[in-house]
This record gives structure tokens, sequence and C-alpha cells, in this order.
């Protein structure tokens, strides 16, 4: 099992040179205003379509890796890359201890690549956990956190 991702963009040029910054890869397929990114690593058909106006409206997306040594190997990529944003260790979070590094797409749409360090009992509503949500932010603007 893959999941699939689509997400409407602005500017699928534009899209593909961040993502290709963000996985290391060039899509599989692309023209105008298409392209399409088959991954292994994460296991992800990820696409991207020109938008005729808005563009998606989610919450922020995610990748679950197994071991602090992927999130070292993301964030010195992103780093290398100049669009790891933040980077929060050893928080608890969404009823979770956790590693998480966050980026944001020139859409607005925030990023977290995370792995899990324990579970956590499920206290109360997510909103008084103290986790970092990020913001929505606008095209090239950075996401901010706040709850």
């Amino acid at each position: 099992m893959r999941p699939h991702i689509s997400l409407d963009v602005r500017d699928v040029s534009k899209s593909v040179a961040f993502y290709e910054k963000v996985f290391g890869v060039k899509p599989q397929k692309q023209a105008a205003d298409y392209a399409k990114f088959d991954l292994k690593t994460p296991a992800l058909n990820f696409s991207l379509v020109s938008s005729t106006g808005t563009v998606s409206s989610v919450d922020h997306l995610g990748i679950e890796v197994e071991t602090v040594e992927e999130i070292a190997e993301w964030k010195a990529r992103l780093q290398r890359e100049g669009i790891l944003e933040k980077v929060e260790e050893n928080i608890a979070c969404c009823f979770a201890r956790q590693d998480k590094l966050w980026f944001t797409d020139q859409d607005g749409n925030a990023w977290e690549i995370f792995t899990v360090h324990e579970q956590l009992e499920v206290t109360g509503r997510l909103s008084q956990t103290g986790c970092c949500v990020p913001k929505k932010a606008g095209a090239h603007e950075p996401a901010t956190c706040g709850v």
C-alpha cells in the first residue's frame, strides 16, 4: 500500500523545484500543469496540479520515519536545501513524545517529518497539550506555530 496525495498549486514548475529539494529526486512525469513524484522512500504517489483558483486547504502534511537516524538524514537535506524552518526535539505533542522537523512549501502547505519515541496517555483536548501546530502561511511565508 502506498498513499497518494495530489496538491493544487499556483505554479507547477516552482513547486517541482521545491519538492525536488525535499525529496531529492526529479518527478517521474511533468507537464506545464501537472507533475508526479513516484516515491519509494517515503512510499508516496505525490502529484502537483496547476490550480485555477485557490490552492488545497489542509492542516498540515507529514511523513513519519522510524528512527532518529532518519530524522538526522532529513534534517541534513532540508538544511542543505535551505528550507528547514523549525526543529522540535523530544517534545510532547499529539499525546506522544516526538522529534519533528517543519517546513512549508510556497503555497503555504506545512509539512512535518517526525518520529515517535513513545505514546503518551490521552488526557484533555489536543489544543491544551502545547503542541506546535503550524498556522497557515501565505505563499513564500514560513509557517509560524501557535495553538
